[in-house]
């Protein structure tokens, strides 16, 4: 028991030793911290007495880094800058690169489009002028009947496009577009269009070839019929109106960019054996400027007030065309000039439909069965549709398309 005890005190007395060690351990480190601080203040007290004071190392440090931060970011727009301006000049010179390769090439000689067509036996047979039979001219040139060596008969307009001594007859880049467009034109493809079956480009003209039509034009049956030298029943001539109509719906509404006209008249409208017309001179008054365009009688008004041409140009000059098959009447005639007729061929025909009167209009040569004549009434407000003086009141030859058609069911 005794032994215990001893044993306990001895361990607490131990303990309070090491307490008491530690605590002046304590101390002692409490005095060296405040022995060193008072040498350390009174140094920089010395220090302070003999020299300036001088910044602090981070002090220093702060302006370098900004300094160089600038710098970095300064460089690396400047190189983004200069890359993007690079590859700008590349991608242009690129570009122009590309254009260089792709343009089209200016073709010397004859340009064929048909297989039955040679080079040479064209060329020889456009030198030959002696032998090429006159069937028209115009301001702009001339139109001839040419026989090839091979037996191919053939219509040839020989077209002036600029005045002799322009400069934009050596020009290239016009030559360039002419003949872009041209190509354009020789890959339409329609039973009621004129291919065109090739063209030269001489030094100051073009010739254009095409498909040799022995029937004459729409104006050539009409002067005839006026003449009482051919008979052209109304089942025809309605079938000559959904023919041109249906040409126009092709140009407008299948060709990708659409095709306009331009220049329809009776002329350009001609006539195969069986009187299925077929438009020539398509997009011809676009290519050429001083192309001898649609008259007053065929034109739009809307072309001669601000010189806009749109596809419902072309439709107010098919109404025209309508308003002859069904009068027999020249719109250039003497009496669409005069004060009583409205002054036009469509405002004469417009007066007499709303009063009730168009069958004065109608050509006496074809009146006969009452079924007949109920078309051709219908013919006639449709025209008037067509004539009218604001081309959003026309209709589109798509939808003409169907209203022709179908003048059989009403």
């Amino acid at each position: 028991m005794l032994m215990s005890r001893f044993v306990v005190s001895m361990e607490k007395a131990k303990y309070a030793t090491l307490e008491l060690v530690s605590v002046v351990i304590l101390c002692l480190c409490n005095a060296s911290a405040q022995v060193q601080c008072q040498k350390r203040s009174s140094i920089n007290h010395v220090s302070a007495e003999a020299d300036p004071p001088s910044p602090s190392p981070s002090r220093l440090l702060v302006p370098q880094l900004r300094s160089r931060f600038q710098k970095i970011i300064l460089s690396i727009l400047f190189g983004i800058i200069t890359g993007l301006i690079c590859s700008l000049l590349f991608a242009c010179i690129v570009r122009c690169f590309i254009r260089f390769i792709a343009r089209t090439p200016i073709l010397k000689g004859p340009v064929i489009f048909s297989p039955k067509i040679a080079p040479k036996t064209l060329q020889s047979a456009l030198a030959n002028e002696t032998d090429n039979q006159l069937l028209g001219s115009s301001p702009n040139g001339k139109y001839y009947k040419t026989v090839l060596d091979n037996g191919l008969t053939v219509a040839v307009k020989r077209l002036e496009p600029f005045e002799h001594g322009s400069p934009q007859i050596q020009s290239k880049s016009v030559k360039r577009r002419m003949q872009q467009e041209l190509e354009m034109l020789a890959s339409l493809r329609h039973r009621n269009l004129m291919s065109l079956r090739a063209f030269v480009r001489e030094s100051d003209r073009f010739c254009l070839v095409y498909d040799y039509v022995p029937s004459g034009s729409l104006q050539d049956s009409m002067n005839r019929v006026r003449e009482n030298q051919l008979q052209l029943s109304w089942e025809v001539r309605l079938r000559i109106a959904v023919g041109i109509i249906k040409g126009l719906q092709y140009l407008h509404f299948s060709c990708s960019p659409s095709v306009l006209h331009y220049n329809l008249k009776p002329t350009n409208v001609m006539l195969d054996a069986e009187f299925e017309p077929r438009l020539a001179d398509c997009g011809l008054a676009m290519l050429i400027p001083n192309l001898d365009r649609a008259t007053s009688g065929y034109g739009a008004p809307e072309c001669f007030q601000n010189c806009r041409y749109t596809d419902k140009s072309d439709i107010f000059s098919f109404g025209v065309i309508l308003g002859v098959l069904l009068t027999g009447q020249d719109p250039m005639d003497t009496f669409f000039g005069e004060a009583a007729s409205g002054g036009s061929l469509g405002r004469w025909l417009r007066h007499l439909q709303q009063a009730g009167e168009a069958r004065e209009a109608l050509d006496k040569s074809i009146l006969g069965e009452e079924v007949e004549e109920d078309e051709m009434l219908m013919a006639v407000r449709i025209a008037v549709v067509c004539l009218s003086d604001l081309p959003a009141d026309r209709p589109s030859s798509d939808e003409l398309v169907s209203m022709l058609t179908q003048l059989h069911s009403f």
